[in-house]
């Protein structure tokens, strides 16, 4: 079977799916993959086709075979009736944001949200009057008290940035919809292969392909999928913004498209190891990784999603700073450094406390965010054993 419609694919395992998504061959003189399509201007074969824009692509603002490629896998994938591609992530969440909100409006953020959103809510959209409540991410029928007759948006993110909460999406989606308000989800940390978004009441959903759809750190792209409510609106104002993904970035996350659930399965598995050893070191308070039992929101993870990846985080015991930069600086298999989701393995340090102000952030000791990587997780304790001596040493 060289190509398939979507219909054919109705039946088949999301494995299948992947690899056949997107891909027209016969569109492509029999090559596989859909190859990079640069280019600004697109030619017109009549005076008639030009002034009634008579064409499939019409200027490389608006999309090319490449980017069409990406959109109706994802599409697909997300369960959505469109897709949207951004520069990067952040810029798919501003896009989605611009999308559903104006002046005069007022949204509500749950308080675990990825800090450059709340930095965008709180600067460029506090400057064009629209006002942001931040919620606690625990709370899901608790925030029908919270909506106002000029809220527009309850913008979510599970699980939480960092922190890991688990909000309830179908159920605060249940109660915007009631109330004629915009569910905006950011979907990075599961992708719709292990949270099917729309199917749990997203309006819109985001995810940064910079993450697991590219799965080597090479490439910058974002993407927001939207039901058939919001697509309208999200196609007129990206094409407002003449807002695109580079050519060469999309080519990229196509690739990384086919081996996408590949990588997730296996990063669900080194990282729950990895998860697990953490919880039994005496230097751990906590292991903040919803798949575990121990963590708070487990049983929704448990009935919302099918996966996990490989992106949790870790309360220490009461340490210094010192003692934490010692144990970071010595480590030899991760890297520090921001982002996640590709083949190598992360560390990065946070503190939540300057800028959580609807819940408290007060954990034992530092907090370190983990990307756990496609490294043997033998070595990759060995290391982290080496560096938690290196803590206990320097007090």
């Amino acid at each position: 079977m060289i190509e398939t419609t979507e219909k054919d694919r109705k039946n088949l395992k999301t494995r299948t799916k992947l690899v056949y998504a997107g891909r027209h061959p016969s569109e492509q003189h029999g090559f596989v993959n859909t190859p990079i399509y640069r280019g600004s201007t697109v030619l017109f074969p009549t005076f008639h086709d030009l002034v009634t824009r008579n064409a499939e692509f019409t200027y490389g603002t608006q999309g090319s075979p490449t980017t069409k490629a990406l959109t109706d896998a994802w599409t697909e994938l997300s369960g959505a009736a469109g897709t949207i591609l951004a520069p990067t992530g952040l810029a798919a969440i501003t896009l989605a944001l611009l999308t559903a909100v104006k002046a005069g409006d007022h949204i509500l953020v749950t308080d675990s949200i990825y800090r450059p959103s709340r930095i965008f809510c709180d600067t460029i959209l506090a400057r064009m009057g629209v006002e942001t409540t931040y919620f606690d991410p625990w709370i899901s029928h608790k925030v029908e008290h919270l909506i106002r007759p000029n809220t527009s948006v309850i913008f979510l993110e599970t699980p939480g940035s960092q922190s890991f909460e688990l909000p309830d999406v179908p159920a605060i989606a249940a109660l915007a919809r009631a109330k004629g308000v915009c569910v905006i989800l950011d979907n990075t940390w599961a992708t719709p292969l292990f949270f099917p978004p729309h199917e749990r009441g997203a309006d819109m959903a985001i995810e940064a392909g910079t993450k697991y759809l590219s799965g080597h750190s090479d490439l910058l792209l974002g993407l927001v999928s939207a039901n058939a409510e919001w697509l309208g609106r999200l196609s007129a104002t990206a094409d407002a913004f003449a807002m695109c993904a580079g050519p060469e970035d999309v080519f990229l996350a196509l690739r990384g498209l086919r081996t996408l659930e590949l990588r997730l399965r296996e990063a669900q598995r080194q990282a729950l190891d990895i998860a697990r050893w953490l919880e039994g070191r005496r230097e751990v308070a906590a292991v903040l990784h919803p798949a575990l039992p121990s963590c708070p929101g487990h049983a929704l993870w448990k009935r919302d999603f099918s996966g996990s990846s490989g992106l949790f985080s870790v309360l220490l015991a009461p340490c210094s700073q010192r003692a934490v930069a010692a144990m970071l600086d010595g480590l030899e298999l991760f890297g520090m450094g921001f982002s996640w989701g590709g083949f190598e393995s992360l560390v990065i340090p946070f503190d939540c406390r300057s800028y959580r102000t609807a819940t408290p952030w007060n954990p034992p000791g530092p907090a370190l965010r983990f990307n756990i990587g496609l490294e043997d997780v033998e070595d990759l304790k060995a290391d982290l054993d080496r560096g938690f001596e290196r803590l206990r040493k320097a007090g």
